[in-house]
């Protein structure tokens, strides 16, 4: 079942803020079956300007240099990705980001693999991701959705 957000953006008009829009989100792909991207938002400047700039959604982040963007996944189980992890061998989908971002799990669970170990993470837990090298394994019978803003980082 496809999950697409509803999105609701505040502004300004005449000095009073308004709802300028009320809407499901168009920005979505599905890279692989079952594996749903939609970028809610993203900016390319620190501090943020309100106006949103439009990104394309990619199966691997790519966030604008000194800018954010705010990203909703829906992550199907491995086997319906056809996704098997090899005893001694990185996960498939193992990958590494120059962001510094934070995820809500908000339904499911997954594990969140690193280069040394793993960690079960239910509905309500929090990663802070801080560049590492990492993958995501739905082992479960359902979706996992999670929501994270990503920040541009470094790592001096």
């Amino acid at each position: 079942m496809k999950t697409i957000p509803r999105r609701v953006v505040t502004g300004l008009k005449n000095g009073k803020s308004i709802i300028e829009e009320d809407a499901t989100v168009t920005n979505v792909s599905e890279h692989f079956p079952g594996l749903i991207i939609s970028d809610i938002w993203s900016t390319n400047t620190s501090p943020a300007k309100f106006e949103e700039e439009i990104i394309e959604n990619t199966a691997f982040p790519n966030t604008p240099k000194n800018g954010s963007y705010f990203r909703y996944v829906q992550i199907p189980p491995d086997k319906d990705l056809g996704i098997v992890a090899t005893e001694g061998q990185p996960h498939p989908l193992m990958h590494q980001t120059d962001t510094l971002d934070y995820i809500i799990i908000i339904s499911g669970e997954i594990y969140l693999i690193v280069d040394e170990e793993e960690t079960l993470l239910k509905t309500g837990d929090i990663v802070i991701q801080r560049g590492t090298n990492h993958a995501w394994s739905n082992r479960s019978d359902s979706p996992c959705i999670q929501l994270a803003i990503l920040l541009d980082a470094k790592n001096d």
